[in-house]
């Protein structure tokens, strides 16, 4: 039933592994997991060992009001995977604005989704404001925000304590609440970045779910098509993403099947 949005105010943070390895993570934790892709760079199915050429995909099939549960991948950790699928330019300038026509193109299947009470749903948004985290935002349990420990994403917290991350108005300011947010790639033997991170920290307080620091085995997990917990397990970065990944879980609603007396 929850709904976690992972998005970020730019590209290049490293969203779509946080997404990724978050969703396996909370699997490992005996949640019932679907991630979705909503980035139209289609590379969070990578991360679940899916063939590059493999172009099939739930969202650039929404004007077509696909059978969503038919389009699941069931992936080799267990978690269940909506990839985007593939689009040129022109199909996806169609499919934006199908939606803007049609806003329940989507938001019908994330409805049947989210019915499922026992099921947690992590959407990976495309960076930057956007269609599908406008439509999104007010129904998600949590945005998480990803950011660098650098000087460009620490300009980028007013975007973030104003609401306008999420968009523009009224509507926007008041889903605020539910940002959280992770810090990624923290490089300890960065004097900038361990200053970065650290005045964030204390900027943020309670909204900052965690960091993530900077290891060589987040690259070499992507490009072996693997996640970090199956590749490297006791890495530094494998083990801050569990811990960020028990916090969100203390968010949550209790599963369904643990609910009962």
């Amino acid at each position: 039933m929850p709904l976690i949005c992972v998005a970020a105010p730019k590209g290049g943070v490293g969203k779509t592994t946080l997404a990724a390895n978050l969703a396996e993570a909370l699997h490992r934790a005996g949640r019932c997991v679907l991630a979705i892709d909503f980035d139209p760079q289609n590379a969070l199915r990578l991360h679940f060992g899916l063939p590059v050429r493999d172009g099939a995909g739930f969202v650039t099939e929404l004007p077509r009001r696909p059978d969503w549960q038919g389009l699941v991948r069931h992936t080799a950790c267990g978690v269940g995977l909506l990839p985007h699928g593939t689009n040129d330019i022109h199909a996806a300038l169609r499919l934006n604005a199908a939606l803007e026509r049609e806003p329940e193109l989507l938001l019908a299947p994330l409805r049947a989704m989210l019915a499922d009470p026992a099921l947690v749903v992590i959407a990976d948004l495309p960076p930057g404001p956007s269609h599908p985290l406008h439509l999104l935002a007010p129904v998600a349990d949590l945005v998480v925000a990803v950011l660098l420990a650098d000087a460009t994403s620490a300009a980028l917290v007013p975007e973030i304590d104003s609401g306008r991350f999420l968009g523009t108005g009224t509507m926007a300011a008041l889903h605020t609440g539910r940002v959280r947010v992770v810090l990624n790639q923290v490089d300890p033997q960065s004097r900038l970045s361990r200053a970065v991170a650290e005045a964030l920290a204390r900027h943020l307080g309670p909204r900052l779910l965690g960091a993530v620091c900077r290891d060589e085995a987040v690259a070499e997990a992507l490009a072996a098509q693997h996640l970090l917990h199956e590749l490297a397990p006791e890495s530094a970065a494998a083990l801050d993403i569990e811990e960020i990944a028990q916090g969100i879980a203390a968010l949550l609603p209790v599963p369904a099947e643990a609910a009962a007396p």
